[in-house]
Parts: C-alpha cells; sequence; structure tokens
C-alpha cells in the first residue's frame, strides 16, 4: 500500500485550524489537521472538483 502524503494549504501558515488533503488517483481524502488519527471523508475526484467549484465562486 502507498504512503498517504497528506499537506494543508500554504494560505493556513502555522495555524492549526484547517483540513488537510492527500490525493490519490481513486479518492481524496479529507481530515481536520488537529485530529490527526480521527475520521477521514473520502471523496470522489469529481466531487472533490465540484466542491472546490462551489466554494470558490
Amino acid at each position: 500500500m502507498p504512503t498517504i502524503r497528506w499537506r494543508k494549504s500554504s494560505h493556513s501558515g502555522d495555524s492549526s485550524n484547517c483540513v488537510e488533503i492527500a490525493t490519490t488517483p481513486a479518492v481524496v481524502l479529507v481530515r481536520d489537521s488537529k485530529d490527526t488519527s480521527g475520521p477521514r471523508l473520502g471523496l470522489s475526484p469529481a466531487t472533490w472538483v465540484a466542491f472546490l467549484t462551489h466554494i470558490i465562486k
């Protein structure tokens, strides 16, 4: 199983109040940066793009 590489937006700076994402070909994983061992949300790449399109408007 490949290693999952989590990252957060560069706009977050040193803040721990953000979400982190990890991408794979099949899924975009989202988690709370304050609870890295907590639940993760898995979205299809198409759903992730739709979400980003919606929040950027």
